[in-house]
């Protein structure tokens, strides 16, 4: 018979509650447990657990329902639905799911590998109702029997991973901002006397990783991120568009282009820091130099 150690909860000071990191890494730990009982006990430890999700669901049903139902409380359901261990735990039960958006802009994530082996890739730039609008580039974007091909994947990317979807329309392409070459930017001695602060070496910001720092600027020190996609950077405070949380442990597609917050699931441009889940929202990208080794941004506000 095979056994386990039980895993150990964190310690909480008294009085104070468990942060959403410590209650996600208990839960993976549980699980991970549970791989190692021999069947009959896992068996009976996954039966325990369904009958408890099930007993805490129909709780959570009726009242997520009673709010819902009452003007008076409904907005308060809807902010406790955004912190994030509310929201974790409302997702677990299927009882709120991410919006259209997110779900679309994942289900084109799988595509993105077999467009770029192709040449392409796909941006999305909103979903408004039941339409998903979406922009080609590469070999996506043409009249070949091959970019028909890549076109019908995307489709059938978000129609059969967003339900709420039923209809995609290709947009005209439009010029991309882009990213500063490390090679090609220089300026001129002392910039840290005309505004700009100091944010590392280019070697501290290797291809494909988001790197937070922290700079000195004349109203303090300013937290941002230092994104570096294809050998460019680009700059932005350290706050999400949405609700302001830190990015530190933002997700990057280097092949999408896109920088994913790990919070809520909000998706940027990683180039222009435009908000590809909610447009209008904006990542505050800030200005960069770099001279010789050493990046340079403009932070002060």
């Amino acid at each position: 018979m095979t056994t386990s150690a039980t895993p150990t909860a964190p310690v909480t000071e008294p009085g104070t509650e468990p942060t959403f990191e410590e209650l996600a890494d208990r839960v993976d730990r549980a699980v991970r447990a549970l791989a190692d009982l021999d069947p009959a006990a896992r068996t009976a430890a996954d039966e325990l657990r369904s009958a408890l999700e099930a007993v805490h669901r129909a709780g959570l049903v009726q009242i997520v329902r009673r709010l819902k139902d009452d003007p008076a409380t409904r907005p308060a359901l809807f902010e406790l639905a955004d912190e994030p261990v509310v929201r974790m735990l409302l997702s677990l039960h299927g009882i709120v799911r991410e919006p259209p958006s997110v779900r679309a802009e994942r289900a084109l994530a799988g595509v993105r590998p077999q467009l770029a082996s192709h040449g392409g890739n796909v941006l999305l730039d909103r979903v408004e109702g039941a339409t998903a609008y979406i922009r080609l580039e590469g070999a996506c974007n043409g009249c070949s029997m091959s970019s028909v091909t890549l076109r019908d994947l995307v489709e059938s990317s978000l129609l059969d991973g967003v339900p709420e979807i039923t209809a995609v329309e290709v947009l005209p392409n439009r010029p991309s901002p882009t990213l500063i070459p490390l090679d090609e930017l220089r300026i001129g001695p002392d910039p840290a006397t005309r505004g700009w602060s100091r944010a590392g070496s280019t070697a501290q910001f290797p291809v494909g990783t988001v790197h937070p720092v922290e700079v000195d600027t004349a109203g303090g020190r300013t937290s941002l991120i230092v994104v570096n996609v294809d050998n460019g950077l680009a700059a932005f405070r350290n706050a999400c568009a949405h609700e302001g949380l830190p990015l530190d442990d933002a997700i990057l597609d280097v092949t999408g282009g896109t920088l994913t917050c790990p919070w809520h699931g909000f998706c940027f441009d990683a180039g222009s820091g435009e908000c590809l889940s909610a447009p209008g929202a904006q990542l505050e990208r800030l200005p960069m130099r770099v001279e010789l080794d050493t990046v340079w941004v403009r932070a002060d506000p």
